[in-house]
Parts: structure tokens; sequence; C-alpha cells
């Protein structure tokens, strides 16, 4: 029965959102009840430190989702009690200016979590800025030392994603353990880490990539189908095993000039479109995936909000850590 789990402590279960065929898991209700618990238990740092808990994130340049994304992780973190500062660097600065902005940032005892957007502009090197973060305020899971931590089985940080994908499976008691999990996607963000935490959760994950062979029939074996590729609709009905559950970690920006055929049939996406003149549609065609899915997470409201729950709670858990 969805919401058994207690893992999150919340000690009731959420309401059951019912699709076509399949039980919608709603992450931005998750995402409420999460980050008010981080804003109980930024209280208690807080009062522990004797100062709030800072969470520094850095923006380099003008993409108009990098900025719509740094202002939600900003405000969110005020909203439970953090100190939310951004940085803001323009495109055609120097790289060095963010590596000497992350090295101070590293070195104010003020600061609890780093946070650099991604992704980069050109000139940028994402992996040497990650690697100059201070692994003990790398919030955003993605210092070498946390992927080691993460892939021995004993995180510090978890990836804020996959930590949202494993919290909304476990509020709907989605079974893990001796089951076949498949991820489409290898990226160090989310693929990578979330197959990792699922293989700690005891599933048999297979992890696919563009070179994978009969990819329908690979995914069509799969308990857990954890989509993150960044193609728009890309998971239908065929990808799906009957009483799958199916998490799709897909953001995709849809206009009338580039969108899937097969979208284009979706009621929801159809009047967004109508609307708005944009829509946002996740890796899974959802209408029709959700014929076959035991549980499906829909996109905006699934994964979504969750990464930034995360966010915030190990903001608190790095504060945590310096005490």
């Amino acid at each position: 029965m969805a919401g058994q789990s207690d893992r999150y402590g919340t000690g009731y279960a959420l309401p059951v959102m019912q699709s076509t065929a399949a039980i919608v898991m709603d992450g931005a209700l998750l995402a409420r009840e999460l980050r008010e618990k981080t804003r109980e238990s930024a209280a208690r740092v807080t009062k522990a430190l004797g100062k709030t808990p800072c969470l520094k994130v850095f923006l380099v340049g003008d993409d108009p989702a990098s900025q719509a994304y740094v202002g939600s992780k900003t405000r969110a973190a005020e909203e439970v009690g953090l100190q939310g500062e951004t940085l803001r660097i323009p495109a055609d600065e120097s790289p060095d200016r963010l590596l000497d902005g992350v090295s101070r940032a590293n070195n104010d005892p003020a600061v609890d979590g780093i946070l650099v957007q991604l992704p980069l502009p050109p000139g940028h090197d994402a992996t040497r800025v990650l690697d100059s973060i201070d692994p003990l305020k790398d919030v955003d899971g993605f210092h070498p030392e946390n992927v080691g931590l993460l892939h021995q089985g004993r995180p510090r940080f978890v990836p804020c994603t996959p930590a949202g994908v494993l919290a909304l499976l476990d509020r709907y008691a989605v079974p893990l353990a001796g089951r076949r999990a498949v991820v489409l996607g290898r990226s160090d963000i989310v693929g990578k880490p979330v197959a990792a935490l699922l293989t700690a959760r005891d599933a048999t994950v297979t992890l696919c990539h563009s070179k994978t062979r009969d990819l329908a029939a690979v995914c069509r074996g799969a308990d857990v189908l954890i989509a993150a590729i960044g193609r728009p609709g890309f998971v239908t009905r065929e990808f799906v095993k009957e009483g799958a559950a199916v998490v799709d970690v897909g953001i995709n920006r849809l206009t009338p000039e580039n969108i899937p055929q097969h979208l284009a049939q979706s009621p929801r996406i159809r009047a967004a479109l109508e609307l708005k003149g944009r829509a946002l549609a996740g890796d899974v065609d959802f209408d029709d995936a959700a014929k076959a899915a035991r549980w499906i997470t829909p996109v905006p409201g699934g994964v979504g909000p969750l990464t930034v729950a995360m966010l915030l709670e190990n903001t608190v858990k790095a504060a945590s850590l310096h005490a």
C-alpha cells in the first residue's frame, strides 16, 4: 500500500493520486513534508551553532533556466530558515573568477554549503570547479571524495536528484530488494549515483546508455525503471513492464516547433501550449506509459521538487558536520 514506509518519519501515508492505470507518485506533496522537517532541523542547528546555516550558490552567465533554478533554490532555503546567498558571475568573466569565489567560500566559516549551478558556459572546466569545492561543503555531492563514499555504501552527501528518487520510491513503498532496476542514462549527476543507491538497496541494476542494444526489451525487464536521458517522451508503453514503477527524471521544455508528434496528442501538453506557448514534459510519455505501470511520476510535480528538498537537507547536514 502506498505510504507504508516511515523512513522519513512523517507518520502518515501520502494520498494516492490515480491516473488511468497507475498510482501517480506526488513529489510536490512529499517535498513539502520534507521541507517542513528541514525547517525544524534547521532551527535546532541554528540554536546549537548560534548562527543560521548558509547555502552559497554560484551562477555563471544568464541562462534563463539556470537563473530560475537558482532563484527557486535560494527562496526555498530562506523559507525553511536557512540563509541563501547567490554570487552571479558574467559569462565573459575569466574562469579564475569562479574558482576564486569557490576558494573564498571554502575558507569562509559562515558558509556551510556550496553549490555551483550547472551547466557552466563554454570556457569553464566543470570537473576542475567541482573538484575545487571543499568536500565537507559539497551539498550537491559531486566532489570525487563524496562520489567515492557513495559508491562504497557510506554516503556523506547524496546527489540531490538521486536522493529524491529514492525518497519517492520509499514513500510509496515501492519494493526494491531483489527487484530488477533499469536506469536509462549514465550521467554523473543522475544515472550513476541512482544506480549506486539502488544497488545499496539490494536491487539488481542495469545501467543503460546510447550503445545499449535492444533498449526497449531491456527496459521491459525492469520492476523499477528510471528515465534520465533528456529526450522528451522517449519512454513509451513499449518500454514498461506491466506493474512496474516508472520514475521520470527528465525535464524538457516544449514549444509548438519542437514537440514530438506523439506528445502533441496529450491533453495536458496541448492545453499548456495553447495557453502559454510552451509546456514541460519528461523523458516518459506519461499517458502511454501509465497504461502499463503500477506507479509513475508526473512532470512537473514528480522528482523535480524533491531535488530542492534534498539540497536543503544536505545544507543542514553540512552545518551539523561543521559543528
